[in-house]
């Protein structure tokens, strides 16, 4: 069953999904969300509602929509908190590739799924054939991908890897939105999608040099603009890619990014959300403090 988190913003549509996995007197929670009172508080009362005992905490990633629950739950229930190695968040238990998340009657597999962040895990039911897939895929419109810790060409194999190997799953259970009755034509979508964006590019690119800025205005001219920012972290992870594969050049340009420049690669969120959200917009988008001199972009 999910419990909804109160954090509904831009990056996290309606809130959080947490989900409780029910398997006979113990539970299993998946993604515990935000250091929230009240929502630490709901977990528990589902908990509760179904007879059940928080026996294990599994945590997707540590972004700030998803991961800091888990030390106030574990600190009400003692149920250890299983995450990936490279996990910065306080946790009891690495767990990767093949492993399994296990209490009472419920054992969930463990695929190393990077792209989105490093750390990033998806959980398996094979009992119902379900993946808790945080946010490699979500219940509606796609992820975002920014640099350093995200990573597209990760997360394009991810994506690749989860059609080849659980294409069939009957249920997509993702870290926001609905859940998703079509896994495979669900995946094969997300897969378009970031091959059309690159094709997109290479092609604005053919046309002559860019800057980030100037591919977002022109790729991403029919979406709205308040999510224009993170259509800029989105074109500079394909470039970095495109880049490492020998198929871009960059140059710096060796001046500050304009007022309008710097509302996409650098922008001031207060005005937009509340500062939690901003928060997460922040770590969501992998913003540096000085996005440094302009870089533009050419095809090798």
């Amino acid at each position: 069953m999910r419990v909804l988190a109160p954090n509904p913003s831009p990056m996290t549509l309606e809130g959080t999904n947490t989900y409780l996995v029910l398997g006979g007197r113990d539970a299993i929670v998946i993604d515990p969300g935000p250091d929230d009172p009240s929502h630490i508080e709901a977990i528990q009362v589902a908990a509760r509602a179904h007879g059940a005992k928080i026996a294990a905490i599994a945590v997707t990633h540590g972004h700030p929509d998803h991961a800091p629950g888990a030390a106030p739950l574990h600190a009400r229930t003692g149920a250890p908190v299983y995450a990936h190695s490279l996990a910065t968040f306080p946790h009891d238990v690495a767990v990767g590739e093949g492993e399994t998340v296990a209490t009472g009657d419920t054992r969930l597999e463990v695929i190393e799924a990077p792209g989105h962040a490093r750390e990033h895990l998806v959980f398996g039911l094979s009992d119902e054939a379900a993946l808790f897939t945080g946010d490699v895929v979500i219940g509606r419109g796609t992820v975002v991908v920014a640099p350093p810790n995200g990573d597209m060409r990760a997360y394009q194999a991810t994506l690749a890897r989860l059609l080849r190997d659980y294409g069939n799953s009957k249920t997509i259970y993702g870290g926001h939105g609905a859940a998703i009755d079509a896994p495979r034509a669900k995946l094969e979508e997300y897969i378009a999608h970031r091959a059309l964006r690159e094709r997109e590019i290479v092609a604005a690119l053919d046309a002559g040099e860019r800057t980030i800025p100037q591919l977002v205005a022109e790729i991403y001219r029919d979406v709205a603009t308040f999510l224009w920012p993170a259509a800029a972290r989105q074109v500079l992870a394909y470039l970095i890619a495109l880049e490492r594969e020998g198929r871009v050049a960059e140059r710096s340009l060796e001046r500050e990014p304009t007022q309008e420049e710097s509302a996409l690669l650098n922008p001031d969120l207060s005005g937009l959300v509340d500062q939690a959200s901003a928060a997460v917009a922040r770590a969501e988008l992998g913003y540096e403090r000085d996005p440094g001199p302009v870089a533009a972009y050419t095809l090798r």
